[in-house]
């Protein structure tokens, strides 16, 4: 791939802009470990690191834009303050510059934020910022911080359209250059508005070779992708939020046009083998990451007979999960695998029918997780809502095939989004 940057190029970020960033975050931002992970090299046959972002002060890379941007205002600038829109890492990345640059700052967050996220805004914000609770939805709070910035002369801080914001997340790359034994063969890096993958292609495409970079979007939200095959930003429809630390409706203007010259491709990967990544991460290594923070190594299976024998690197973009969410994600991480279904089965209206189906149609492995049935009057048969979870995926068609010769009416559910969300989710 040639060189991203080019002196009659639009782009207006470069790599020289990345390094006085990377200068400007001394003492600010971590320079996050880059670790060789044992149990992915052996997985994939090749060598695998992970860049621990989770483990940045804020616990993702987002504090480095945020910094960067604010210490680059004018004195005029920071005595009015700055604003942003935000329910997630982006807020508490500007909460933390607020502090340390001492601006004031006014972080509009939807009133549907966990109050744990409110809380920690807080806290890194301290006395220097404003917590404003606005709309039900991040557009509600967009909407609301463009309004502030317009009435009262603040600077808006976008969370990733903007070159000083990329520049600054764009140190990742340095970091990865400065501290891996060689130059990886491939980086594969999470994808939302676009500007930890602009700020990376920037800095890492400045070398004569460099490495392939690969972006991975949540399969719900791939507004990168649909912006790179239309050769345009798209705004979606719809997005499937669950991925919330990369799941955007557009993509920033000039994220895309660094992309678009910069990744190599972008891959989508189902939400639920993101829960699996991230549950095998924390179990496996004890790492807490977040499910956009797993995007990559998620979409390491993807890539297998690509890397085979290769240096790769993969960018834990985040560790900000709420524990609240477990149960989902061990749920979806199942269902994503095979080893739960569900099923509506029509069940006999008399007595001992629930026993002939655990008897002559459950395996001595798989389990009942979940049942909820009503009787009906005068019917012959009533519909149960059936989920069994199985030790292996393979059990799944021997149990369909038992439930057939036991005369079982059924029908599964898990490939009916429709049904399955009404009656499951």
């Amino acid at each position: 791939m040639s060189s991203l940057v080019s002196e009659t190029d639009l782009i207006s970020v470069s790599a020289s802009d990345v390094l006085s960033a990377s200068h400007r975050l001394k003492g600010i931002s971590r320079i996050t470990p880059l670790e060789y992970n044992e149990r992915l090299s052996h997985l994939f046959q090749a060598k695998i690191y992970l860049k621990r972002e989770d483990l940045q002060v804020v616990r993702s890379y987002k504090l480095r834009g945020a910094y960067n941007k604010m210490s680059l205002l004018s004195p005029e600038a920071r005595e009015q303050g700055v604003v942003c829109a935000s329910a997630g890492n982006h807020a508490q990345g500007v909460a933390f510059a607020c502090q340390a640059l001492s601006v004031t700052g006014r972080i509009v967050m939807p009133v549907t934020t966990p109050r744990l996220k409110v809380s920690k805004v807080r806290k890194f914000g301290g006395p220097w910022v404003e917590v404003i609770l606005k709309g039900d939805t991040f557009d509600d709070a967009y909407h609301h911080a463009c309004t502030l910035a317009r009435q009262h002369d603040l600077v808006f801080v976008h969370p990733f359209d903007d070159p000083e914001v990329i520049a600054g997340q764009g140190t990742v790359g340095k970091e990865i250059l400065d501290h891996c034994p060689t130059i990886p063969d491939m980086i594969v890096v999470p994808v939302g508005g676009g500007g930890l993958a602009s700020g990376l292609s920037v800095y890492v495409n400045q070398l004569p070779k460099p490495p392939r970079l690969i972006g991975v979007e949540p399969m719900g939200a791939p507004a990168m992708f649909e912006s790179l095959k239309a050769g345009k930003t798209i705004m979606l429809d719809e997005i499937e939020k669950f991925v919330d630390g990369a799941a955007v409706r557009k993509v920033g203007e000039l994220n895309f046009k660094i992309c678009q010259k910069g990744l190599e491709r972008v891959l989508l990967v189902p939400e639920g083998r993101v829960c699996t990544a991230l549950l095998e991460l924390y179990h496996e290594e004890a790492i807490v990451a977040e499910p956009a923070g797993a995007l990559s190594v998620a979409a390491l299976d993807q890539l297998r007979d690509e890397i085979k024998g290769k240096t790769v690197v993969c960018i834990l973009s985040g560790g900000n999960n709420d524990i609240s969410r477990t149960e989902e994600i061990r749920e979806r991480s199942l269902l994503d695998q095979g080893l739960k279904h569900y099923f509506i089965v029509q069940f006999p209206q008399r007595a001992g029918a629930l026993r002939e189906f655990v008897a002559e149609v459950l395996g001595p492995e798989d389990d009942i997780v979940f049942f909820e049935y009503m009787k009906r009057n005068h019917r012959e048969t009533g519909p149960a809502l059936v989920g069994i979870e199985y030790a292996d995926p393979s059990a799944h068609a021997a149990l369909m095939a038992r439930m057939k010769t036991a005369r079982f009416e059924f029908e599964p559910i898990n490939g009916n989004p429709n049904l399955f969300h009404l009656l499951v989710s």
